[in-house]
């Protein structure tokens, strides 16, 4: 046993796509190792902006040997009339390299069990270059020189070491070997490695922290200590850490500073000018009092550092003077004036203005705030937030740090009289901003931020821009999936496609290509929204049966997203029950039948035969279709469970399609009837009840 290192050698790789390439690197080596059954312990992974690792601990000498069941011919065709093996057998053996003398019979055919012996280890890691390396997958990719192979960035070394010996295999036309690099100023040479496990100290000697993890906590560590020394309060944003992690090999944090003058500025400012543009850390008092502090961390040693305090901190102050001068210009103006400017601002060119984009929005506010019972006041509110929420696009400000958008929008409009709810409402115009971002807290804010989000989904798939494979441009799916959790979140219920029929006879004049959407088929542009939206809303319910979410997300033609999600947690809730299988056959029974024979006619209770249609009629006339789904859950449940009976009883007593065609109607009407009632909550025709 030995242990086996990889590394491949690139260019500086961007920090976003440092850990998930890691980690792509493990998962496809430990499948590529399984594949070719060899055994290993475990695999230890290493990145750092120039490198991707493995160190494969205790990797076996040689595969698993095994013996592998070929079939052959039928017994038919292998034997003759005198049961002479025929030319057809005589050739399989030949092909296995085996002997008929070798053949077992079973099930009416030939087989040979054939011996392979495992093969030695570093045969198969030969492979690895193609199998592992050349298979990896990348967000952005690079070509260079005249190669073919796109990679996330070029490849400029390879290290390929089983114990003490070199594994040989070569990309495009880098050769591995045992020879890597150290850091790129503080150790220029190359580092040869003596043996696999040498790898992690051989790279420290060089000044590279090559674990991740390891390099992680030095950071962590050391952030840590400067701010306890000075007793400031840090703040750690743990993706910012992960990006500092993956743009460092040898980390040495440090601290700067800036003038007090710039704690003026709005907090958001301030931190987005050190987080996100410089990834700096901020600090805060005991009171959280924003700082003129700030913590970074370089990649190198403490050598010159005051050097590089000082380039960091005139670095900051520049931006941080270009921020104050376009806050105080922004102010000498008004909302007025950035919305007039806002009429040449362009959504899209096949859809349209942002005025447009937000009258529509505006629409769209005024039909919901309605539907959801908003107050007279809540109403003004979003009616005034709907007019204005996109002014802050043509300030200064958002024009020089653009990620400020929204939340500028919120800050100046307090600052120019708009009151609190108006002001929140703006602040949360495009929240939630990831998968696990935020939600808006207001109502106001909520319903704003989701008919942005509607009209947007509206606007692209009227207009056939709809996302396809991981090509999404526009970012529809982060809209739709934001716009499921804000309804989630609020328990708001409404049908998307009433409202895409409402909106469609609200749209502004015709304009542009948007004028299309008037003349498209509004049934197909729902019907793709809501499996768009459905989508959104499995990935939202990730780890529920399968069988439960193909239930639930069926036959949702009105779009009522709360509905969806409310049919998956009935249907899990209640899944355990011990009538859960009886109650769901009988239900799936039902539908089975009205799918095959719809019916549009009314129940004639004065058609019925004998006692079984007469109870079931009885009990289905206890709610209409939609009252159902008003009900509490377990009131659903209880409903559906004391349809069980009545519906056996009915197939069992009665021939559904009978020979008197009116008794055949009447019957087919009491069990389209009954599945308008199911179908409420979905297909229960999906779950599996075996």
């Amino acid at each position: 046993m030995a242990d086996y290192l990889l590394e491949i050698g690139l260019e500086e790789i961007p920090a976003h796509l440092v850990t998930s390439a890691e980690n792509q690197l493990v998962s496809r080596s430990e499948d590529f190792l399984k594949e070719h059954l060899l055994h290993y312990d475990h695999v230890l992974p290493f990145s750092t902006p120039r490198r991707l690792a493995i160190l494969v601990k205790n990797l076996a000498d040689f595969s698993d040997s095994t013996d592998e069941e070929h079939r052959g011919p039928s017994l038919k065709v292998a034997k003759d009339s005198d049961g002479a093996w025929t030319k057809a057998a005589q050739g399989f053996a030949r092909g296995q390299k085996m002997s008929p003398d070798d053949f077992t019979e079973k099930d009416g055919y030939v087989y040979l069990t054939k011996h392979v012996e495992g093969v030695a280890a570093s045969e198969i890691l030969k492979n690895i270059a193609t199998e592992v390396v050349e298979q990896m997958k990348f967000s952005t990719y690079m070509r260079w020189a005249d190669f073919k192979l796109e990679y996330v960035r070029p490849i400029r070394w390879l290290v390929s070491l089983l114990g003490t010996d070199v594994v040989p295999f070569t990309v495009l036309d880098v050769k591995a070997g045992r020879v890597t690099r150290g850091h790129r100023f503080l150790n220029t040479g190359e580092v040869e490695i003596a043996q696999a496990d040498d790898y992690e100290k051989d790279l420290a000697d060089a000044f590279v922290i090559a674990n991740a993890q390891t390099r992680k906590e030095t950071i962590r560590k050391q952030i840590h200590e400067l701010a306890d020394q000075h007793g400031w309060h840090l703040h750690i944003d743990q993706d910012l850490l992960e990006e500092v992690n993956n743009i460092v090999e040898y980390p040495t944090a440090f601290a700067g500073s800036f003038s007090e003058k710039y704690l003026s500025l709005p907090d958001i400012v301030l931190i987005t000018s050190m987080r996100d543009n410089q990834r700096f850390f901020y600090l805060t008092d005991e009171q959280g009092q924003l700082l003129p502090h700030f913590i970074s961390v370089r990649n190198g040693n403490g050598d010159h550092l005051d050097n590089v305090i000082s380039g960091n901190e005139k670095v900051l102050i520049a931006r941080l003077e270009d921020a104050k001068f376009f806050f105080q210009e922004d102010q000498k103006h008004s909302i007025d004036f950035f919305m007039a400017k806002a009429d040449h601002l362009i959504f899209h060119a096949k859809i349209g203005t942002v005025v447009q984009h937000m009258a529509r929005v505006s629409k769209i506010a005024a039909l919901l705030a309605d539907k959801m019972g908003f107050s007279e006041s809540e109403t003004q509110d979003l009616q005034r937030a709907s007019q204005i929420y996109k002014f802050d696009l043509t300030t200064a400000m958002v024009g020089e740090f653009s990620e400020l958008q929204g939340t500028m929008a919120g800050i100046y409009a307090g600052l120019f009289g708009e009151n609190a709810v108006v002001s929140q409402a703006l602040s949360e115009q495009y929240l939630p901003n990831s998968s696990e971002g935020s939600l808006p807290q207001s109502r106001v804010g909520a319903l704003l931020a989701l008919s942005d989000k509607l009209d947007s989904l509206f606007s692209f798939f009227a207009c056939g821009l709809i996302p396809s494979g991981s090509n999404d441009p526009y970012g529809l799916r982060r809209a739709a999936l934001g716009m499921v959790r804000i309804i989630a979140d609020q328990k708001w219920r409404f049908s998307l496609k009433e409202l895409l029929t409402n909106l469609n006879g609200l749209v502004l004049a015709k304009q542009g290509s948007f004028a299309e959407i008037q003349d498209q088929n509004l049934t197909r542009i729902n019907a793709q929204l809501n499996a768009f939206i459905v989508d959104r809303i499995r990935q939202l319910s990730d780890g529920s049966r399968y069988d439960l979410l193909d239930a639930a997300t069926s036959k949702i033609e009105q779009g009522d997203v709360e509905l969806i999600l409310r049919r998956i947690s009935f249907l899990a809730s209640h899944a355990d029950d011990t009538n859960f299988k009886a109650v769901v056959e009988a239900l799936a029974r039902v539908q089975s039948l009205a799918e095959k024979n719809p019916s549009q006619e009314q129940v004639d209770p004065d058609l019925f035969v004998n006692d079984s249609e007469k109870a079931l009629y009885s009990a289905s006339q206890a709610y209409l279709a939609e009252q159902i789904s008003q009900l509490k859950d377990q009131g659903i449940y209880d409903y559906f469970v004391s349809l069980k009976d009545p519906i056996n009883d009915y197939f069992d007593s009665n021939m559904i399609l009978d020979k008197d065609p009116q008794i055949k109607k009447n019957r087919l009407a009491q069990i389209n009837l009954l599945n308008d009632q199911i179908s409420t909550f979905g297909d229960f025709r999906k779950i599996v009840t075996k």
